[in-house]
């Protein structure tokens, strides 16, 4: 997205070490589960791009530059890796080649934005080249018009000679994607499409996000819906089918038995009943769709949060709606990808940054200020176009006592350039191999405004091939062997319980409580009162204010204090929170969330993520103080 690049998401150290507050403890599982795995030996190395031109004025990519002419990319080449295909040995990579000469020399089909494909086991194609361009020079008949959808997110079909990228199908003909038979004259894009309608008021939106099943034959997207001043998400799940001779325009693939992943029965996260307010965190609230676990079963998300401000990553069985909660440290966790057998999921995450200890760092508060204050939470994890994120590898069982999970960069030197370098960020997607022994990702180094300026980090100088500033990287698990599994077998295109699309339909409004006073009960012991505001005689709410006495849900961490939070819609992106924080948490670890006496206001776009704070908002968990970015940092 951005919409697909900006990541933007609208939501109703090592194995056996801790991060950040070596204190804080998860709470206790409720089944017994394994000890936490052993660390693994990782080898992470970079892998090979075309050569960089210093200049984007066409004939720049000399061949000085590159001796084989087979292209050049820039110093900020929009690199997007994707995923393997099926051999293991070959990624799908997006690039943005320029410095091409002019017609007719032969390398003038090195320029704009082009899919390639990269070796990773090191050897090379008849050329020389570790990577090959299999879109340059294709056929202009053979791409739809306008070609406007953003090249990411790209994901092999298990047929090898298919992938989804950016919301189209690109298909080699008569030839494997890794083949050097398949040349660009074999390749087809052909746009994806569904069913929408022409009354603006119903139309769920453009599809993003897209996730290919692990089946071959269905398909995952969120869309986006605005409604007045406010901008809603929902994902769906549906089966793609090519239609040659649509009634209308080019061939063309078609979502078809669509399902928006939304249960109407459902009474939401946090409900209503008489006086009392009610906190399931088992419901499914499914705020963008991340994918799909390796057999199948199963879709990956990011939702409304289980714990106040700390936005986690959750999996939902498609046939029973069972939700399983994949992540739980107070860190921010998005981009993910579980591995084919199921056992693992890599994920990129903040945490090990502090970048969000200063807001979710005290465990087991229920999210009752997170009626209007999700989205603003999860904003402030990046600084623009800055992520913060580093790849993780956390086994099923997910995050308990002191396991965090291990960081899969983690054995570099941490100087410039290295596997571990803090100003190389992590962006989506990671993904595994099809064998389990590998993963792949793609880093951006820190760039203005992010760094320099009003911003106390220096810009750093990259060292990669030609100064250029993103890289991809390939993590092989030295201690694994090969998997071998069964073909994904082929779901049901019925999610019982989802809602069917219809185009026609309104867009339904996830339900919360309306304004009034209640009482939420611990689920061990203790309760908190509950007071809801809305604005004028609307129902949508703008306050929420929580009074937590001897408040337990867990029978180990107890809450007491106050929380008081105010929301204001300054756009469908741009919002205002002013929270004021007393709270105090005891038990195993002892932990407070204070802010000034003025409260704490923050004001952030949802798209930019730039933060803009007045006042004070920090977390003490045993001694160690968490506190905000500063603004615009």
């Amino acid at each position: 997205m951005f919409l697909w690049r900006s990541l933007l998401v609208l939501l109703p150290l090592c194995c056996s070490g801790t991060v950040s507050a070596d204190s804080f403890t998860n709470h206790p599982p409720r089944r017994p589960v394994p000890e936490p795995p052993a660390p693994e030996r990782i080898e992470v190395i970079e892998l090979p791009v075309p050569p960089v031109s210093q200049s984007d004025e066409p004939g720049s990519c000399t061949p000085e530059v590159n001796p084989r002419s087979t292209g050049c990319i820039g110093v900020n080449p929009h690199i997007r890796s994707g995923s393997f295909l099926p051999d293991n040995d070959h990624l799908i990579v997006t690039v943005t080649f320029t410095g091409a000469p002019a017609a007719p020399d032969p390398a003038h089909i090195y320029s704009g934005v082009q899919l390639i494909i990269v070796k990773t086991n090191g050897l090379t194609y008849s050329n020389g080249d570790p990577w090959r361009c299999v879109t340059c020079g294709m056929p202009e008949e053979n791409r739809p018009e306008p070609d406007d959808v953003e090249w990411d997110y790209g994901q092999a079909f298990f047929d090898g000679s298919r992938a989804l990228i950016g919301g189209k199908i690109f298909e080699c003909r008569g030839a494997l994607l890794s083949s050097e038979s398949c040349t660009p004259d074999k390749m087809h894009i052909f746009p994806i499409w569904w069913e929408g309608s022409a009354d603006a008021s119903t139309f769920d939106g453009a599809i993003r996000e897209p996730r290919l099943h692990p089946d071959g034959v269905h398909f995952g997207f969120s869309a986006m819906k605005q409604s007045g001043a406010r901008l809603g998400q929902f994902g769906y799940f549906s089966r793609l089918i090519f239609n040659p001779s649509p009634p209308e325009g080019s061939p063309r693939y078609e979502l078809v038995n669509v399902t928006r992943l939304y249960d109407p029965k459902s009474p939401g996260q946090i409900s209503a009943k008489g006086q009392d307010l009610i906190f399931n965190a088992e419901e499914i609230s499914i705020g963008e769709i991340r994918g799909f676990s390796g057999r199948g079963k199963e879709v990956t998300y990011v939702g409304a949060p289980t714990e106040s401000c700390n936005i986690d990553a959750y999996a939902a069985d498609l046939t029973t709606g069972k939700v399983r909660r994949l992540t739980s440290h107070p860190e921010y966790v998005d981009p993910l990808d579980i591995s084919p057998d199921d056992q693992w999921t890599v994920i990129l995450d903040t945490r090990g940054s502090d970048r969000q200890m200063f807001m979710a760092g005290v465990r087991g508060i229920p999210p009752v200020t997170d009626l209007i204050t999700t989205s603003v939470c999860s904003s402030t994890r990046n600084n623009g176009r800055r992520r913060f994120f580093q790849p993780w590898l956390v086994d099923r069982y997910g995050d308990r006592g002191t396991y965090f999970g291990q960081q899969i960069n983690a054995g570099g030197d941490g100087s410039p350039g290295s596997v571990n370098d803090p100003n190389w960020n992590a962006w989506a997607d990671p993904k595994w191999s099809p064998d389990g022994t590998k993963i792949a990702y793609w880093q951006e180094l820190v760039l203005p405004p992010a760094c320099g300026g009003h911003n106390p980090l220096p810009c750093p100088e990259s060292t990669a091939d030609g100064g250029r500033v993103q890289r991809i990287m390939l993590a092989t698990l030295l201690d694994r062997a090969p998997l071998s599994l069964e073909p994904v077998a082929e779901v049901s295109d019925l999610v019982p319980w989802g809602q069917r699309y219809d185009p026609e339909a309104e867009v339904p409004t996830r339900p919360q409580p309306g304004p009034g006073e209640y009482t939420l009960q611990g689920h061990h012991s203790g309760f908190a009162e509950v007071v809801l505001s809305a604005a004028g005689s609307g129902s949508d709410l703008t306050g929420v204010f929580v009074d937590y006495h001897d408040y337990s849900d867990d029978g180990v961490l107890v809450l007491n204090g106050v929380e008081n939070a105010t929301y204001d819609r300054l756009s469908a992106t741009l919002q205002r929170v002013w929270l004021f924080s007393d709270l105090d948490s005891t038990g195993p670890v002892n932990s407070t969330k204070t802010t000034s006496s003025e409260g704490f206001t923050l004001e952030i776009d949802v798209l930019t993520n730039i933060f803009n704070a007045n006042g004070t908002l920090e977390t003490t968990i045993d001694g160690t103080v968490y506190k905000q970015p500063a603004n615009r940092t």
